[in-house]
């Protein structure tokens, strides 16, 4: 006897990310909106726009964007290559009014009963994390509507203004109850949809988001609240902009690993990699790395080929013959550094001006010569920065102050080069057992260092990867995985609170 016939599967309900994106950036003190703001070397609303272009439960996205501004949103989707967009339209006078417009568009072409899943999300929150993304359309399988908030740190109170003698406290309300909103705020079309019909008959509407709408005019919906997430601020104040620039900088990347050995053949097989540094430590196993795997590298280094990276001359040479003998360079690294150890007051001239030439001017003029190579490919350049670049440290002021440069020098030309396709990326791996380090600290206890095998590979992952402008970590143990459960803002700050301790 046959098995009787399996249930249709029920088709996957599709879900939209709308981001608002109607501010005009005044309480910054800005004469464009906030969204178009650089942060991190790319405007806030690309970073924003980013995340869900990588989201797997968003199926597309629509802007609503400042009156003026469209134009502009249009380019960032084109330059940075924005799949997921759809459309992008003029946002109204008020929050509510781009909302309206935002439903009226994702109404457009849905069949009879047809039904949507729609994340409304400020564009001027560009921290957001995947988890909260996933949180929230999972809960759409069970609620019509969903807010996203955090505990409040602050004890909340409730004041009424006197005329001129100010104001006074009426109540101090229980701080466990109450919660910072924040977004995506999601819901069923249909249901955020029937909330703006009812409200549009009250003479007396005003809300300043979503959730109160459907709270007041569908009173018998519940609005279910997914934890959120301190990392996901609000870009609203002067401050807020600096906060979120520094907060970007600190975060790490994780670089996507290949799947498998052939995967990294694939990839790497015929392509040109030309590695400064790689006469021995990190650089030396990237070459062996990837020669393994079909690529064609030049490994150069003071003690090997006799390439000294302090030499313009010597870099454009390098460059030149690997396109001479290979007609192509793709991926360009650098890895050379010096580490000089003492306080700045008692170091001669020679020694700084060698962390200089070394550490700093050397990768700029790598950059600088590489990019008509690159150009070409498409391909990337690599650079090296130290886990003690968050903050100066005693007797490292010139290794930590130059690799502090490294990142600023990578998001810059990340922003300059990203019209031209070219990647930059900076990899920033903790204490690593190299020659460099041996030279400075001597031998350390086993197990205390990462290898450089594993930076290497890590290397390789971003080179291959479509990352640009980020700083990648390289730690013995992933802060993601030793976090648990811990807020993205958390893994960051434990990362960037183990950084202190490393050189």
């Amino acid at each position: 006897m046959s098995a009787p016939p399996s249930a249709p599967r029920e088709a996957k309900t599709r879900t939209t990310a709308v981001v608002l994106a109607g501010g005009t950036g005044q309480r910054v003190g800005l004469a464009i909106p906030k969204q178009l703001l650089k942060i991190a070397g790319k405007a806030v609303i690309e970073h924003t726009l980013s995340i869900f272009e990588q989201a797997d439960s968003v199926d597309d996205v629509i802007v609503l964007m400042a009156p003026g501004f469209v134009p502009d949103i249009e380019k960032i989707v084109t330059k940075a290559g924005l799949t997921k967009v759809t459309r992008i339209i003029e946002g109204g006078a008020t929050r509510n009014e781009t909302t309206e417009r935002a439903i009226r568009a994702l109404g457009e072409g849905l069949a009879d009963g047809e039904d949507l899943n729609v994340l409304f999300h400020d564009a001027v929150r560009p921290l957001l994390s995947q988890r909260v993304i996933e949180d929230c359309v999972a809960a759409l399988d069970r609620y019509q509507a969903v807010d996203v908030a955090i505990p409040s740190a602050d004890t909340i109170i409730v004041t009424r203004t006197h005329g001129e003698d100010g104001e006074f406290i009426t109540d101090v309300p229980d701080r466990s109850r109450l919660r910072r909103g924040q977004t995506p705020q999601a819901f069923k079309l249909s249901t955020i949809r029937r909330a703006y019909e009812i409200a549009a008959g009250d003479p007396n509407f005003q809300a300043t988001d979503d959730c109160s709408v459907v709270l007041r005019y569908l009173p018998d919906v519940p609005i279910h609240v997914v934890p959120g997430d301190e990392y996901n601020m609000k870009v609203t104040q002067p401050v807020d902009v600096f906060i979120a620039d520094k907060l970007f900088q600190l975060a790490s990347t994780a670089a996507p690993a290949q799947a498998d050995e052939d995967a990294y053949r694939a990839l790497l097989s015929g392509r040109t990699l030309v590695v400064f540094g790689g006469s021995y430590g990190i650089g030396a196993d990237i070459a062996a790395l990837a020669e393994r795997y079909g690529a064609r590298v030049y490994a150069l280094g003071r003690s090997t080929t006799g390439t000294h990276v302090e030499n313009p001359q010597h870099v454009e040479d390098a460059l030149a013959t690997a396109y001479r003998e290979t007609g192509r360079v793709d991926y360009v690294i650098n890895t050379a550094g010096v580490l000089r150890i003492g306080k700045l007051a008692e170091t001669d001239n020679d020694t700084i001006q060698e962390a200089l030439n070394v550490n700093y001017l050397a990768p700029v003029q790598i950059a600088r010569a590489s990019y008509k190579y690159l150009v070409e490919t498409r391909g990337q350049l690599l650079l090296y920065t130290s886990s003690s670049y968050t903050r100066g440290r005693a007797e490292y002021s010139l290794y930590s102050s130059t690799k502090a440069a490294m990142v600023n020098l990578t998001q810059a030309l990340a922003d300059e080069w990203a019209t031209d396709g070219i990647r930059v990326n900076c990899v920033n791996p903790e204490r690593t057992a190299t020659p460099m380090r041996t030279r400075a600290f001597g031998q350390e206890p086993a197990g205390s260092l990462l290898s450089s095998e594993a930076v290497a590979r890590t290397s390789l992952d971003v080179l291959l990867s479509e990352l640009t402008g980020h700083v990648i970590d390289v730690r013995q143990q992933d802060p993601t995985r030793a976090a648990g459960e811990a807020s993205g803002f958390e893994q960051a700050l434990a990362a960037v609170l183990d950084r202190q301790e490393d050189v």
